[in-house]
């Protein structure tokens, strides 16, 4: 069951101009959500305008949009809402990750991605994931959850699916939206919880000697929350970090 141009169809496929843009070259952007979650809601959609507006796309029918979000939210855990060009939306459903309860108290094992391994247009969540997907396949395919990418200085950015965390002597670290990251909802939530209880956060840039001393690392989205890293594999060698950090 899907949601496409203001209707609910079940099927497993959908019908595509062959000229579609969204097609040929992944010129889509969507937003991922968790129908238990859907008070942050507007964050989503606002961030889909923001980018709809840059690239100079045209806006959807939000009303029709929200039909759709609460057409399929009784039928599944998490959302995928993917705007096309012309404006013409698509809402697509799936289960969270059956393995996200053990992941999220037990961590995680993460290797750094190859370089060549960049995301097209980073500041949005374009449909062209063709980058991450590979990177995350890679370390899938070794029996590793997930891969961390980087730029051409080997500083860490963001993993595939989401916003790196890192925390040390009583303050917690993310990577600078400057330095080419998503800007990821479950970021900005987390950096507006800590801050409210006054807790320190700062943003700088990730590079590979500093991230050594850092006492626990993770990465947040919107559909797992938070997950710690306990492993880090790097070319250089392996890097430990606690999960039991209070």
């Amino acid at each position: 069951m899907y949601w496409y141009c203001g209707r609910s169809i079940e099927s497993q496929t959908i019908e595509l101009d062959i000229n579609e843009p969204g097609l040929l070259y992944g010129a889509t952007v969507f937003t991922t959500l968790r129908t238990d979650a859907l008070a942050v809601y507007n964050l989503h959609g606002d961030r889909l305008r923001s980018s709809i507006i840059d690239l100079g796309w045209c806006q959807p029918d939000w009303k029709r949009v929200r039909s759709g979000v609460d057409s399929l939210t009784p039928h599944f855990s998490v959302l995928r809402i993917t705007i096309f060009p012309n404006g013409r939306e698509l809402i697509t459903g799936r289960e969270l990750p059956p393995q996200l309860a053990t992941w999220q108290q037990l961590g995680v094992t993460v290797i750094i991605a190859d370089r060549k391994f960049t995301r097209s247009l980073p500041q949005h969540k374009t449909g062209n994931y063709l980058a991450p997907w590979l990177a995350l396949q890679q370390a899938r395919n070794h029996n590793i959850q997930e891969a961390i990418l980087t730029n051409d200085r080997g500083d860490w950015l963001e993993t595939t699916t989401g916003n790196l965390w890192g925390y040390r002597d009583g303050c917690w670290y993310t990577p600078p939206l400057g330095a080419g990251i998503l800007p990821g909802i479950a970021r900005s939530q987390l950096i507006a919880a800590l801050q409210q209880r006054n807790q320190k956060v700062l943003e700088i840039d990730w590079n590979l000697e500093w991230v050594k001393d850092l006492e626990a690392i993770g990465y947040s989205n919107s559909v797992v929350h938070f997950i710690p890293i306990h492993t880090v594999i790097t070319l250089m060698g392996i890097l430990k970090y606690t999960i039991q950090h209070p």
